[in-house]
């Protein structure tokens, strides 16, 4: 399993438990000790989860937006955060192509929520990348990848 792979699926995990306990505390230290894990992978999930920590409401209302028939705080605890994880990544992660991020997205949903969950997610994140402003150069990267031409990342 790729570094960053790993580093997704531990911010999950953390982002899981910090909705549940609503803040950091000592469960935290006890999460790294019990499931240690790499420097690289450490760094690239704290950077995920620290993004969502900051960005919450923001994020909410975003995935809330396109969420039809669906308010966030009504979602699965699992889904919610995939969703808020990845459009951190969309939004705040330059370095991560979002063909990647959605990708990645999903995979989780396979993983770790039920079977409708990765068309789900899938579906937000589409409505997001295609509609919002912010993402114009992450859109046009994606047109790039899917014209035959490739562009490193």
């Amino acid at each position: 399993m790729g570094t960053r792979r790993q580093s997704r699926e531990r911010a999950l995990q953390v982002l899981f438990q910090w909705d549940i306990h609503g803040k950091a505390g000592e469960w935290l230290e006890d999460f790294w000790t019990q499931h240690p894990a790499s420097p690289e992978v450490r760094s690239f999930a704290e950077r995920i989860i620290d993004g969502v920590m900051a960005h919450r409401d923001e994020l909410d209302a975003l995935i809330g937006k396109y969420a039809i028939n669906w308010k966030v705080s009504r979602m699965p605890v699992v889904d919610r955060n995939i969703l808020r994880a990845a459009v951190c990544e969309l939004l705040f992660l330059p370095d991560v192509p979002a063909k990647v991020t959605v990708n990645e997205a999903i995979e989780l949903a396979k993983r770790f929520a039920d079977d409708e969950a990765k068309s789900f997610v899938n579906g937000i994140l589409d409505k997001i990348l295609k509609e919002d402003p912010r993402l114009h150069d992450k859109r046009a990267e994606m047109t790039v990848e899917t014209a035959g031409v490739k562009r490193e990342a």
